[in-house]
């Protein structure tokens, strides 16, 4: 499969993942119904996932049927959703912290999507150097135990200005 194949499949799994919440019926976290038969079944979620897919992925079918809603809801109305950080911003942020846990299966669909929302090598990159430099300072002054109030009290007038 082409790298532009690949693309083209993961845009066309964000759309149908949000097509999904139509299809399977309305639910929202925000919302979350009071008894759980108001939610979509699992079989009603999946039912709708191989609609828009043709086919429905392993990982879906061996969610359980209490989680697969909000992992639906939770994709659609905040990682693929229309929110205040553009889409690429997001999965250069998704691609970090999937570096840092490490999660393989996220750095390769983040990294997929990153490029496919316009984000480049050299982006993708620098994300990835960000949450390492993170991880860097956090070791340290763990590690080191260094005291968070004095930490703040030298430090905060370093940032009093911006």
């Amino acid at each position: 499969m082409s790298h532009h194949t690949t693309l083209r499949a993961f845009a066309r799994f964000t759309l149908a993942a949000a097509a999904l919440v139509a299809v399977a019926g309305t639910f929202s976290l925000a919302a979350a119904p009071a008894v759980a038969d108001e939610q979509p079944s699992k079989q009603e979620i999946l039912d709708g996932v191989e609609q828009m897919l043709g086919f429905v992925p392993t990982f879906m079918q061996q969610m359980p049927a209490a989680t697969l809603p909000i992992a639906i809801t939770g994709y659609t109305s905040l990682e693929a959703g229309d929110t205040v950080l553009p889409a690429k911003t997001k999965y250069l942020i998704s691609l970090a912290v999937a570096a840092q846990i490490p999660c393989q299966y996220c750095i390769w669909a983040d990294s997929l999507a990153a490029k496919a929302a316009g984000a480049t090598d050299e982006e993708i990159g620098e994300a990835v150097g960000v949450a390492a430099m993170t991880r860097f300072w956090s070791t340290n002054f763990n590690g080191l135990q260094v005291d968070l109030a004095t930490y703040q009290r030298e430090l905060g007038p370093l940032f009093a200005g911006q």
